[in-house]
């Protein structure tokens, strides 16, 4: 069966936010508003999406019950979440998918948003942007602006990886997926477990030190949901000191001489932070610094 892709939006055309980890900040998010709007996207606010509950934007079945709005609406023809932190996990058994399969939409975020986008390949079988969250937008630069844009109005062409760095040589085609290093691992052990089956794995994090990734790598490995790997692309490991060490703990957990490994792609904890297309098939060249598209996976 043909897969069904999300419609490419248009100026004029309604983005709905939703709110389903942590509660966040009003003024970075009204200027990540003011983003959306200057480029031409009309705004849906959910009721409710102000809410906190502790360190969360509301309940649980609060948090859940917005997105399922969201998926369930002919009006929005994208979703972006205002903020990550921590609480996807946790609305992932109160989210149906079943509308957003129905009528697909491209749904963004990264960071926590990460354990939503993972699933929601799984259920939908169609691209998912990783990709800014509304309050970060509010200090993003151009090209994190102009990334998001292209992502949600435009076929993803490629990208050639400005500061990229070979770790192991090679050329590959798998389908992007990943995201979030901490919170994929989370994941593992639960209904919700990552698939990375036949991937070019995209990993980034923030605020975590080399061991700790080396734990968390290992965690993958052991739990075998790293065997289907076909590359690796690594993205912006920020605030985790020497980033040198981190390669080489990847390099040493993904073994196989035949799983190229790159570097330095600008995604992820940091500026800028490129959207990316999870779910298309792309051709991961490890000597060039590219990712390009496969030739079944433009959208």
């Amino acid at each position: 069966m043909q897969q069904r892709l999300p419609t490419r939006l248009k100026p004029g055309d309604t983005i709905g936010v939703c709110a389903p980890s942590g509660v966040f900040d009003p003024a970075l998010f009204e200027t990540g508003l003011s983003h959306l709007r200057g480029m031409g996207f009309k705004i849906e606010l959910p009721p409710g999406l102000g809410e906190a509950k502790g360190y969360l934007a509301g309940g649980d079945l609060h948090r859940a019950g917005i997105v399922n709005a969201l998926f369930k609406s002919t009006k929005i023809k994208a979703i972006l979440c205002a903020r990550g932190g921590f609480g996807a996990l946790r609305v992932l058994p109160h989210l149906d998918f079943a509308p957003l399969r129905h009528a697909p939409k491209f749904l963004v975020g990264f960071s926590d948003i990460t354990a939503i986008l993972s699933e929601g390949l799984k259920q939908c079988d169609f691209p998912m942007i990783h990709g800014p969250v509304v309050t970060s937008l509010a200090r993003a630069s151009t090209r994190t602006l102009d990334s998001l844009f292209c992502a949600m109005t435009e076929p993803f062409s490629g990208l050639v990886l400005q500061g990229g760095i070979t770790l192991r040589r090679g050329r590959v085609a798998g389908t992007l997926k990943g995201g979030n290093l901490a919170t994929l691992v989370s994941m593992v052990g639960t209904l919700y477990s990552p698939d990375f089956t036949d991937s070019i794995l995209f990993l980034e994090d923030t605020g975590e030190p080399a061991y700790k990734i080396d734990r968390m790598l290992t965690q993958l490995c052991l739990a075998g949901v790293l065997a289907g790997v076909r590359g690796v692309v690594l993205g912006t490991f920020d605030r985790c000191g020497d980033v040198s060490k981190i390669y080489d703990i990847v390099t040493e957990r993904f073994d196989d001489p035949m799983v190229p490994i790159l570097a330095g792609l600008d995604a992820g904890h940091g500026e800028p932070n490129l959207s990316l297309p999870l779910g298309v098939r792309l051709i991961l060249d490890a000597d060039r610094h590219t990712l390009g598209v496969a030739p079944a996976g433009k959208l």
